[in-house]
């Protein structure tokens, strides 16, 4: 996938194949942040990704703040929407997971710029009135 790179969705079968096709390009190392209103999908479109790579039990770190899976590689899904501020993040390692060699995926990444990686990829997910979404990636 070319990157800027936009595509509108209209089900959660289209979100399915778009987070497969996604899925072929990630590698360890990669940061993925997905930013988005609640509801959008990040969740479903990270639980998807993560599906194609051969794990399935992925749940929403909401309250755990990070998750994290094992397949060919390690796959770390956080979640910073309950987070207060920065200070959170450094008490658990933070530092740790982004120096890993896993994938991580980060939800909310917007409430917390200044721990975010200079680079990155950033997918941003807007819910259309007519319930389709649009996908915008953006590297960083």
């Amino acid at each position: 996938m070319k990157l800027p790179h936009s595509v509108t969705v209209k089900s959660e079968e289209e979100t399915a194949k778009l987070a497969s096709e996604f899925a072929d390009g990630i590698s360890a190392g990669d940061v993925i942040v997905l930013n988005g209103q609640l509801g959008a999908g990040k969740t479903f479109f990270v639980k998807q990704t993560l599906l194609k790579l051969g794990i399935d039990t992925v749940n929403s770190p909401s309250f755990a703040i990070i998750n994290e899976y094992k397949g060919k590689i390690k796959y770390y899904h956080a979640d910073f929407y309950r987070l207060k501020n920065i200070g959170e993040l450094y008490d658990i390692g933070w530092q740790d997971y982004l120096n890993d060699e896993a994938v991580l995926f980060i939800e909310w990444g917007n409430l917390i710029p200044a721990a975010l990686p200079n680079k990155r990829l950033e997918i941003e997910i807007f819910l259309n009135e007519d319930f389709s979404r649009e996908f915008i990636f953006k590297l960083y």
